[in-house]
């Protein structure tokens, strides 16, 4: 099962949603939204929320603050990585930093992934 219906997860979801970091919105706003694919934004699958989930690419994509370069965060998401890989769901992580120093070469990687999705 993909999707969860763990009422808290999919209100965390909605919150998340509402109040995306300043670089999950400029990448939903200046590259997803123009896209001709389904994107969904902090999407709930099985236990996780992923940043973007496209699902015709099986394509999760994450943004990754400071907080994910500490030893506990880094644990969590190789736990959730390992669970969206055994569902076939390919991850993609950059970082803010990324996002922000190299925005284009971060979409033309994106891009790439969702054109030739892994089988």
């Amino acid at each position: 099962m993909l999707y969860s219906s763990n009422s808290n997860l999919t209100n965390n979801a909605r919150a998340l949603r509402k109040n995306m970091t300043k670089e999950e919105r400029k990448l939903w706003y200046e590259f997803f939204r123009l896209l001709p694919y389904s994107v969904h934004r902090q999407y709930v699958i099985g236990n996780y929320i992923v940043d973007f989930y496209c699902a015709s690419a099986k394509l999760a994509i994450e943004l990754d603050g400071a907080q994910h370069y500490e030893e506990k965060a880094q644990y969590y998401d190789a736990e959730r990585d390992e669970f969206l890989k055994s569902k076939g769901i390919t991850v993609l992580r950059y970082s803010n930093i990324e996002l922000n120093h190299n925005f284009k070469g971060v979409c033309e990687d994106i891009l790439n992934h969702l054109e030739h999705p892994q089988d």
